[in-house]
C-alpha cells in the first residue's frame, strides 16, 4: 500500500467504523433501505446470508493480501450486501473501493504526462465508475478528452526586449596571447592595442607590477582577467575607446553607464499583487530606482544593462500561467447523545394537618350543591366552629375544591380524635423506565478551484438574525396615549445584525516547483447551541487557521476535535443509593451521555500546471 493508501486508509477507518448513511454511498438510496442495499440499517439478515457473508468477507481478506485489488472489492461488496447493518464489511468494502479510485487517478496523471490521452481518458473513467462524485476524476477526463494538449516541455518564453540606447566598443575579433611582466597601466595599453582600441585612465587608477602570461584570449577575456590581476573596473566611453578605473563601490556608482527601461507587468489580480511584484523584483535584484509606468500595468527601470537583462528574464517566467488547485474539503461531525432514566421513586414528602372532627362532619353533611360561603355560614351558626375559625376552615374547603392540587388528591391516613383529629398525607409511589438516544450525523463536503496565490472563500449555511435593539416609547404623553388607545401606533424597525452560520473557508494555495501544494487555511464552523443569554442565543464557534504542505492528491486531516461529556444523578432515600444492586431499583437513576466528533479533511489536486522548472537568472559581467 502506498503512503496516500496508508493515509486514506487510516482517515476512512474512523468515518467508517460508524454505519454508513445513504448519502455517504456512490448511488442513491430508497428512502427506506432494505437488505441487499449497502450501509441499510433497517433489515435483519438471514443466518444463511450471514454465513455466506462472512466467507466472502474472508476470501476478500486474502485476495487483498494478494494486492488482487478489483476481485477483493467485489467480494467485500457482496459481504456489505448480504450483511447491511455490518460496520467492518461496508468498511473494508469502502477502503478497497478508495484504493482502487486512487490508483486509476494516478495512472491517468502518468498517461497524460505522457500524453498517452486514450489511455489516460480510460482511467479516470474505470475512477468514475466506482465513485461517480469524484470531481477530479470528471475534471481529468475532460482534460483527457481533449483534441490536443499543449506539451509544456516545448512552450517557449515570451521574447525578451532589446535594449537600446548603450555606447557598445568595437575591439577586433582576434584571440591573442599575452606574456607580459610591468606596470598595471603598460598592461591594458597593450591590451588595447593588440584589439585596436584607445585605453583612457582615471585618477584612481592603482599603480603596481604584474605579470600577465595567458594564451589565446579575446577582448571581453583579456579585460575580465586583467580587472581581476589588477582589482580594476573599466567601461566604455566610445566604440574605439575605454576607461579604466579602481574596483570599488564609489567608482562603480560614478562610472556605471545606467539605463532606463519600461516592462509589462506579469498578469495580476489586484493592485495589491502588482505592488508585491515590484517589491520583490526591488528585493530580489536590489533596484534603487523603480516605479510604476503611467500606466499601471507597466513599470519603469533603471540600472545597469546587465541588472535590466535579468529583469526581463525574471518577468519573462513570471508571465508564465499561473497553476490552478482543486481543493476538495469534507467535514465530518458526529452527534450523539444518550439519556436514561431508571428506578423507583419511593414517598420520602410527608404534610400534616389539623382537621376538626366538627368541622368535617358539618362539611360532609353540607356538600350537597351549597358554596363555600354558605357552608360556613351554616357551620358558625350552628355552633360548629366560632367566627374567628371561619378563616381555617375556609382554607380546608378550598383544599377539598381544589381537584388535583388538593391534600385529598393524594393518599391521606387520619388518627387522633376530637381537637387532635390529625390528617396525614403521603407521597406517590412511582416507577421509572426510560431511555432516549439520539444520533445526528452531518457530511459537508466542498469543492474550490483556486489558482497559484490567489484567495479562495466559501460560506456554506445561512445567516441568522439577532435582534441588537427595539424602540418602545418611555414617556407618555397624551399623544402617545391616544395611538396606543387605539391600536395605532407604528413601532420602528428593530435593529438586527446577521450572523453567518455553518462553514466559512479561506484557502490559499501555492504550487512549489517539486509538485507539492503549500496550503494556507481558515476554516470556521458555526452553529446554534440551543441556549441563550439575556435573550441572546449562543453561537458555538470552531476555527482553524494555519499552512501545511501536501503532495498532490494527498489527503491530510487538518482540524479534529473529540467532545465526551456523561452525567449521572441519583434521587431517593438516603441510605439506599448506597447499596450496590439496591440502588439501581429503589432510587431514581438519571444518566446523560453527549458525545461530538468534528474532523475536517482537505485533499489538493493540481489540475493546470505550468513549467516548475525555470532557467537560472545571473547577473552577466561585461
Amino acid at each position: 500500500m502506498s503512503y496516500i493508501g496508508n493515509l486514506v486508509a487510516g482517515l476512512l477507518a474512523t468515518v467508517l467504523s460508524l454505519p454508513a448513511s445513504a448519502s455517504d454511498l456512490p448511488t442513491a438510496a430508497s428512502p427506506t433501505p432494505t437488505c441487499g442495499t449497502p450501509g441499510a440499517v433497517n433489515c435483519v439478515p438471514t443466518k444463511k446470508d450471514l454465513k455466506e457473508a462472512r466467507n466472502a468477507f474472508a476470501r476478500g481478506l486474502k485476495l487483498e493480501n494478494q494486492q488482487h485489488l478489483e476481485e477483493a472489492f467485489h467480494q467485500f461488496d457482496e459481504a456489505a450486501r448480504l450483511a447491511p447493518q455490518n460496520t467492518q464489511f461496508l468498511t473494508a468494502r469502502n477502503l478497497v473501493q478508495a484504493r482502487l479510485v486512487h490508483d486509476h487517478i494516478e495512472r491517468g496523471n502518468q498517461f497524460l504526462l505522457e500524453y498517452l490521452n486514450a489511455q489516460a481518458a480510460a482511467e479516470f473513467r474505470a475512477a468514475l465508475e466506482l465513485d461517480p462524485d469524484n470531481t477530479y476524476a470528471r475534471e481529468r477526463l475532460a482534460e483527457s478528452s481533449r483534441d490536443s494538449t499543449p506539451d509544456p516541455r516545448h512552450v517557449s518564453l515570451p521574447p525578451q526586449p532589446e535594449l537600446a540606447g548603450e555606447v557598445q566598443i568595437e575591439p577586433k575579433s582576434d584571440h591573442t596571447s599575452f606574456h607580459y611582466r610591468g606596470d598595471l597601466r603598460g598592461l591594458y595599453n597593450e591590451i588595447a592595442r593588440v584589439y585596436g582600441l584607445n585605453a583612457q585612465f582615471d585618477d584612481t587608477m592603482p599603480s603596481r607590477q604584474v605579470r600577465f602570461f595567458v594564451d589565446d584570449l579575446d577582448f571581453a577575456t583579456a579585460m575580465r582577467l586583467a580587472g581581476a590581476v589588477g582589482k580594476t573596473m573599466w567601461t566604455t566611453l566610445g566604440p574605439k575607446q575605454f576607461l579604466v578605473a579602481a574596483d570599488n563601490p564609489e567608482n562603480h556608482k560614478r562610472l556605471d553607464r545606467v539605463l532606463l527601461q519600461t516592462f509589462p507587468l506579469p498578469p495580476h489580480s489586484s493592485p495589491q499583487e502588482a505592488t508585491d511584484i515590484v517589491n520583490a523584483l526591488r528585493t530580489l535584484l536590489d533596484l534603487k530606482t523603480i516605479t510604476q509606468g503611467q500606466s499601471l500595468e507597466t513599470i519603469e527601470i533603471r540600472a545597469t544593462a546587465p541588472v535590466l537583462a535579468a529583469c526581463s528574464q525574471l518577468l519573462a517566467q513570471w508571465s508564465n500561467e499561473r497553476p490552478q488547485v482543486l481543493l476538495d474539503v469534507r467535514v465530518y461531525q458526529l452527534d450523539h447523545q444518550l439519556m436514561r432514566n431508571i428506578g423507583l421513586h419511593i414517598p420520602d414528602t410527608f404534610n400534616l394537618y389539623n382537621i376538626p372532627s366538627s368541622a368535617i362532619a358539618a362539611l360532609v353533611a353540607s356538600l350537597g350543591g351549597q358554596n363555600l360561603q354558605q357552608l360556613i355560614n351554616q357551620l358558625i351558626s350552628s355552633g360548629g366552629i366560632n367566627q374567628a375559625g371561619s378563616s381555617a376552615l375556609s382554607g380546608l374547603l378550598a383544599q377539598l375544591q381544589g381537584g388535583q392540587n388538593s391534600i385529598f388528591s393524594q393518599p391521606l391516613a387520619t388518627f387522633g380524635g376530637g381537637l387532635t383529629f390529625m390528617g396525614l398525607s403521603l407521597d406517590q409511589l412511582a416507577a421509572n423506565l426510560s431511555v432516549n438516544e439520539s444520533w445526528a450525523r452531518s457530511l459537508e463536503n466542498v469543492t474550490l478551484r483556486a489558482g497559484q496565490g490567489t484567495d479562495a472563500t466559501l460560506h456554506l449555511g445561512e445567516r441568522y438574525p439577532i435582534q441588537n435593539a427595539s424602540y418602545a416609547p418611555i414617556y407618555n404623553s397624551p399623544q402617545i396615549a391616544q395611538v396606543l388607545g387605539n391600536n395605532s401606533y407604528t413601532a420602528p424597525f428593530p435593529s438586527i445584525s446577521y450572523e453567518d452560520l455553518g462553514l466559512n473557508i479561506k484557502a490559499k494555495p501555492v504550487v512549489q516547483g517539486n509538485g507539492t501544494v503549500s496550503l494556507h487555511l481558515e476554516l470556521q464552523v458555526r452553529s446554534l447551541t440551543g441556549d441563550s443569554a439575556n435573550g441572546v442565543p449562543v453561537i458555538a464557534n470552531r476555527e482553524f487557521s494555519g499552512s501545511i504542505n501536501l503532495a498532490e492528491g494527498e489527503p491530510a486531516v487538518v482540524a479534529g476535535q473529540v467532545s465526551v461529556s456523561d452525567t449521572l444523578a441519583m434521587t431517593g432515600i438516603p441510605g439506599l443509593g448506597g447499596i450496590p444492586g439496591l440502588n439501581q431499583f429503589m432510587v431514581n437513576n438519571t444518566k446523560q451521555e453527549e458525545d461530538d466528533e468534528l474532523m475536517i479533511i482537505v485533499t489538493p489536486h493540481i489540475v493546470a500546471s505550468s513549467i516548475h522548472n525555470t532557467p537560472e537568472i545571473w547577473l552577466s559581467e561585461r
